[in-house]
């Protein structure tokens, strides 16, 4: 039965069906579950219980209270720089190996670029602590410059993501590039076009969906953090560190699933954005 027949379709829809409707039922419910609780308080006498009144206090307090202002525009920040970071660095190691590279040494360029996911993330996270301590390799190669290590803060909390979410950008503009015919490429340089000119008119718009797919992870994997800010970050914090301290320490659940909700609303407007521009219909 050929692949695009109706009824292989048909057939592998209704294999499919019952595996997505448990995974939507399991993921949609548990997001409803968040928003509910979101609307409720706990005890204003410290017993911790969780009282279902239902109120708007919570995204009140995350409107009003500027720390939590703060620390929205920071974990923002920080993930549109790690995945602009991340594309940067992605699009000349993703064409080398697509393009440039032999055929044996794209296997290689490819166990190579999954290698780190190999690693705990804890494991890589420390590893970097080390790297930008003030006795650190880093530390060893810029002071006979006059630099200094940055430090734990910001930039480093920004760097660890970065490396730690960089395969994700890789292989998805890795698979574009495949796509992408090599004639094209001769075309575009028996017409004379230089070789920016053919990465800006003739690479990018191929690489585009692939940019986009790569973006969705890197971007949301950083709005969902909170470890890696916790052992380089120093004194800063992002959102998935107040999420995680209130449903812990604190105690607070809803206020907890309230901040829970602003990654989720964040990542559905930029889902409703990426899919007006086309980009997602071509992945």
């Amino acid at each position: 039965m050929a692949a695009s027949s109706p009824g292989y379709r048909k057939r592998l829809a209704s294999l499919l069906a019952p595996p997505m409707l448990w995974l939507g039922v399991a993921y949609l419910g548990a997001l409803a579950a968040l928003f509910l609780t979101s609307f409720w308080t706990v005890n204003a006498f410290g017993t911790g219980e969780i009282e279902q009144v239902w109120n708007l206090d919570n995204y009140r307090a995350l409107f009003t209270i500027s720390v939590y202002r703060t620390i929205t525009l920071r974990t923002l920040a920080i993930a549109i720089g790690v995945t602009v970071i991340d594309a940067l660095l992605a699009l000349p190691i993703a064409l080398y190996m697509a393009k440039v590279a032999s055929p044996r040494a794209r296997k290689w360029l490819v166990i190579g670029v999954l290698m780190p996911l190999w690693a705990s993330y804890l494991v890589k996270a420390y590893a970097w602590r080390g790297l930008l301590s003030d006795a650190g390799p880093v530390a060893w190669l810029l002071r006979p410059l006059g630099l200094d290590t940055p430090g734990y803060g910001l930039t480093a909390t920004v760097i660890t993501l970065a490396y730690l979410w960089l395969p994700y950008m890789i292989l998805p503009m890795y698979a574009g590039l495949e796509r992408l015919p090599d004639s094209l490429l001769d075309a575009s340089a028996d017409l004379g076009a230089r070789p920016w000119l053919t990465l800006r008119r003739v690479v990018v718009p191929v690489l585009w969906p692939a940019a986009v797919a790569g973006s969705i992870f890197t971007f949301s994997l950083t709005l969902g953090d909170y470890i890696a800010v916790k052992i380089v970050g120093g004194a800063n914090q992002m959102l998935g560190n107040v999420v995680y301290d209130n449903s812990g320490v604190a105690g607070n659940l809803p206020f907890a699933a309230a901040v829970a909700a602003i990654p989720v609303v964040i990542m559905v407007v930029y889902l409703a954005l990426v899919r007006r521009t086309g980009a997602l219909e071509n992945l």
